[in-house]
């Protein structure tokens, strides 16, 4: 029997209280910037069990306009902005070379919060980028150096053969250049948090960089 698309979705429930235990937020004692409060949540996710914290969508345009997203691993966050990267042959690299601005998004289901982030995107200096690289596991290295990120093809063979090959040599060399590889950063121009709640009386704070600093705004939900 077929799968019924919409009986799925009318059987899921959001934020179920029987898995889900969604915590309170005052945004009235909220940090000055936006980083703390994002380094406070984060941390409180990983300690909720949320799975692949880390991870979130990266959206961007190509030369045209038209969006794109996809889900990527965050690299760091800090003064300088939040941290990704990719390889500049890349799509989301091809796409932030012509248009250097981009959007985050976090979801973390298990506490219900949200974490939208949108700024200009820089890219760091190639030290940076291969430190970074570097001092990640062999897994990660092997993907970098499998390179062709983006490009057309030909089959799973060509893949399992050149992904082989990289991971040879990533254990080989631990500290094997990969030139393509970008690690770029997003300073962010606007943070919103998003605290859900059962009664649909959701909590958002926005974050709004100015002159003076940041600027804090509710938003209805």
């Amino acid at each position: 029997m077929a799968t019924d698309l919409h009986e799925l979705l009318r059987s899921l429930r959001v934020w179920d209280p029987e898995v889900t235990s969604l915590p309170s937020f005052d945004p009235s004692a909220a940090p000055a910037t936006p980083l703390e409060l994002f380094t406070t949540w984060f941390a409180e996710a990983v300690a909720a069990g949320q799975t692949e914290p880390h991870t979130m969508s990266l959206a961007t345009a190509d030369a045209a306009g038209l969006p794109d997203v996809r889900t990527v691993m965050l690299h760091g966050a800090d003064a300088d902005g939040w941290a990704f990267a990719s390889h500049a042959h890349s799509r989301k690299g091809g796409h932030l070379t012509v248009r250097p601005y981009a959007a985050l998004g976090f979801y973390w289901p298990v506490l219900g919060r949200q974490v939208r982030v949108r700024g200009p995107v820089t890219a760091a200096p190639s030290v940076e980028a291969a430190a970074d690289l570097h001092a990640r596991s062999t897994g990660a290295l092997a993907a970098a150096l499998t390179g062709r990120q983006s490009e057309v093809l030909g089959s799973l063979d060509e893949l399992a053969r050149a992904s082989e090959e990289a991971w040879e040599r990533a254990r080989r060399e631990p500290a094997a250049p990969v030139p393509s590889w970008t690690l770029y950063r997003l300073v962010p121009e606007e943070v919103e948090f998003f605290q859900g709640d059962e009664r649909r009386r959701h909590v958002r704070l926005t974050y709004r960089r100015t002159d003076g600093g940041w600027a804090q705004e509710l938003l209805w939900p």
